[in-house]
């Protein structure tokens, strides 16, 4: 064939070549796609039809990498991970992406929002909506009158109760229903993929998130210094509008009132869907460790199980 036919016919075969190349060169060249597993939370999402990117975790958790350590358990949590509060580094994982009832852990978001939302020495006005809770509360708020924001933020975290839940959602947008929906917004702003809302308290089924994005949450509450403060007291008494003057709650965090060395948060849950919840943190030697529990039989046993195994790998 001459030089001229050459020429010509590689002209006419160029644009099917660059076709090929679009479709082949991925599978060929490009990288694995990412198993579901190795995703984690804080992974920029593609382009939304206004364009604009869904934005990365504040407070990222990496689930690259291999574990630190196994266990191997009788009687499994339906999901676990255990990771450096610090840097988000995952020392362990069990199941991070599933989604799962969250029940009480819901309240780590609820303090977040209350506390970007508010300052500590606001007053809370106790409507009826707050005492018309089911489950746990605080029991003896005071109907119509203004308590401490503050005081409720205890109440909140140390013994979970869905009365101060209520009170505090409704003193920061009007309703109950409002706020879910600023918890919404701001799971979807933080790039939680797993978590949505059905209420500030995660009485309902609805409340649903998965470890990794719990992960993220704590990482969060424990750089805020009034959720840190607080959660880290095993009890704690102080004035309020009742008879006698005074309010004392002793928290529920099972590290805590087994005087785990080191424990400083951060907070448990429970209904029959979801099982016991817990997330577990601790500081020793300089690092901070979490362990994230969903659906443990035992959440006492499996977190210091798992926080020693954590704490021995990070040495």
């Amino acid at each position: 064939m001459s030089g001229s036919r050459l020429a010509a016919l590689a002209l006419l075969l160029a644009p099917l070549t660059v076709v090929a190349a679009l479709y082949l060169g991925p599978l060929r060249d490009g990288p694995d796609p990412p198993s579901a597993t190795a995703v984690a939370p804080d992974v920029a999402g593609l382009p939304e039809p206004g364009g604009s990117l869904e934005p990365r975790s504040p407070a990222p958790i990496r689930l690259t990498g291999v574990d630190a350590f196994a266990l191997r358990f009788k009687k499994a949590p339906r999901a676990a991970l255990v990771f450096d509060v610090d840097n988000g580094d995952v020392l362990y994982r069990r199941r991070p992406l599933t989604v799962l009832p969250v029940a009480s852990l819901t309240k780590i978001m609820t303090a977040l929002v209350v506390t970007q939302e508010t300052g500590p020495d606001e007053r809370v006005k106790i409507t009826k909506a707050a005492l018309r809770y089911r489950g746990s509360g605080v029991g003896v708020l005071p109907k119509g009158k203004r308590v401490r924001l503050e005081s409720l933020m205890n109440g909140l975290m140390l013994v979970s109760g869905n009365d101060a839940a209520i009170a505090l959602s409704v003193h920061v947008s009007g309703t109950h229903r409002k706020f879910v929906r600023l918890m919404n917004e701001k799971a979807r702003l933080w790039g939680l993929r797993c978590t949505r809302f059905a209420s500030s308290h995660g009485l309902e089924d609805g409340n649903r998130s998965c470890a990794a994005d719990l992960a993220v949450l704590t990482r969060l509450a424990m750089r805020n210094r009034r959720i840190a403060r607080i959660v880290r007291r095993p009890q704690v008494s102080f004035r309020f509008p009742i008879k006698g003057g005074r309010l004392f709650l002793a928290g529920h965090n099972p590290l805590l009132r087994s005087g785990y060395r080191g424990a400083i948060g951060l907070k448990t849950g429970y209904t029959n869907a979801a099982g016991r919840c817990f997330v577990g943190v601790a500081r020793r030697g300089g690092r901070t460790l979490a362990v994230v529990l969903l659906g443990s039989p035992n959440p006492l046993r499996h977190a210091v199980k798992l926080l020693d195994l954590g704490f021995s790998a990070a040495r």
